[in-house]
């Protein structure tokens, strides 16, 4: 029987027991609204850096329940939003250090999981992008020249002998691969880092909605929380705070997770180096084996919800799941007709312009960072560190790196927004029906919809 929603596979059925809730108004150094990665990895250095610092998180649920707890579990060196943007307003050098930052960042999560004794199923394979039409091969082409200009990143090109040395995926022509990319068990990652901020003295809040974010204070039902600074760390959510609902859209994002493969399954497939794996298609998917040998894939389902609705525990409607599996066994026919354990969907937050950003304002002791679109797994880690610095003062790289004090522009009114998110996707899932018929050349309405979406 398939589990629907219950926030996520990666809980197996066993959501954490919560921890007590505000019992009135505080007073304390910096509360952090928010106890996903980004709220924790802050707490987690600023105590690090400063043991006296009264540090305290405020959770409107349970630490992990959002998309913390809902990932694909890729711990990747992305850049939110591309380099090419950033090399216009700050110039090559300083983009190169961003990137090398984000790959050091994933070896950093590595690093401070092993110390804090937090065991969460990292597996160091590198990241494998696969195309599977001519379409997706020309774009993949054309990401590997200019990659080659990044050496920073390290990627290579593989043929089609070569990708599938690494992964049998059905009808794969090519692939990129880099090794800045581990696989993760979110849930666990999420958890543990739970733990270890407590260990250092961090009271975390569950079950405590800010009802609003001011300059120096954050508003719950159970009393004001005074602060120096005031982090918001609500990714997804954010829309809920008054006087930010069009600031970051909240995307849907939804994942499978089949019943443990037998071996014969993955002696057909290999994956033995334990890549995460994504395609070049517009509506893209993306995909790990995990530690028990299942395949956990996502895709995006449906991508919005009107008025910036964020949905309830992970329930996912039945046809997600269907096109999930659908993709899942195209490209892995090895794994056709085997069960799919667990069902869910979690939101990410996307910008106007879809780059994630970080930053203080000192004058209102307000600071932030988000608005990662998918990629905060790791991304968290290098914005904490940013936070903390911040937040502390420090004149180091990191606060000069080109995505600190960015604002973007506001998400269009509804039902613009809507209507908006509906007609790219629908334009995007077009595109990919059209090249998989062979057309060499990525299909115009993709590249209408990316015009459209700000990409």
């Amino acid at each position: 029987m398939t589990i629907n929603g219950r926030v996520s596979f990666w809980y197996g059925g066993d959501l954490p027991a919560p921890r007590p809730a505000l019992l009135g108004p505080r007073r304390a150094d910096v509360a952090i609204v928010g106890a996903g990665y980004t709220g924790l990895w802050t707490a987690y250095y600023l105590k690090k850096a400063r043991p006296d610092l009264d540090v305290v998180v405020l959770e409107r649920r349970f630490a992990g329940y959002g998309a913390s707890g809902r990932n694909g579990g890729w711990l990747t060196n992305t850049i939110t939003g591309g380099r090419d943007g950033y090399v216009r307003t700050h110039g090559r050098a300083v983009v190169g250090r961003f990137q090398t930052l984000m790959n050091e960042a994933v070896d950093e999560v590595i690093a401070v999981a092993a110390a804090e004794g937090i065991d969460a199923d990292i597996a160091k394979g590198g990241e494998l992008t696969v195309a599977r039409t001519p379409a997706q091969l020309t774009r993949l082409h054309a990401l590997a020249a200019a990659e080659a200009a990044w050496p920073e990143g390290g990627s290579v090109l593989l043929d089609a002998a070569a990708t599938r040395a690494r992964l049998d995926v059905a009808g794969a022509l090519g692939a990129l691969h880099h090794p800045h990319a581990a696989r993760v068990q979110p849930a666990r990652l999420v958890r543990g880092l739970a733990a270890a901020v407590e260990r250092l003295g961090v009271p975390i809040y569950e079950g405590t909605a800010v009802r609003e974010i001011r300059p120096h204070l954050a508003r719950t039902d159970a009393g004001d929380v005074e602060a120096d600074v005031v982090v918001r760390a609500t990714e997804g959510f954010t829309a809920d705070l008054p006087g930010l609902h069009r600031l970051w859209l909240p995307m849907n994002s939804s994942m499978i997770a089949t019943e443990p493969l037998p071996p014969e399954v993955w002696e057909r497939l290999g994956w033995a180096g334990r890549d995460v794996v994504a395609d070049m298609a517009h509506v893209y998917m993306y995909a790990q084996r995990t530690a028990d040998d299942r395949i956990a894939l996502g895709g995006r389902g449906v991508p919005y919800r009107y008025g910036s609705r964020t949905g309830a525990d992970g329930a996912t409607p039945e046809r997600t799941g269907a096109v999930l599996l659908a993709i899942l066994e195209d490209m892995f026919p090895a794994a056709r007709g085997a069960a799919v354990d667990h069902v869910w969907s979690g939101v990410l937050g996307v910008p106007r312009d879809w780059r994630a950003t970080v930053g203080l304002d000192p004058a209102s002791g307000l600071a932030w960072a988000g608005g990662y679109v998918g990629t905060g797994v790791t991304t968290t880690n290098l914005a904490a560190r940013t936070l903390r610095d911040l937040i502390l003062g420090e004149d180091t790289e990191l606060v000069r790196m080109p995505w600190v004090g960015r604002r973007a522009r506001r998400w269009e009114v509804e039902p613009l927004r809507w209507l908006a998110v509906r007609a790219v996707y629908g334009a995007y899932r077009a595109a990919d029906r059209a090249e998989a018929r062979g057309t060499a050349r990525t299909a115009v309405a993709a590249r209408v919809a990316d015009v459209v979406a700000g990409r």
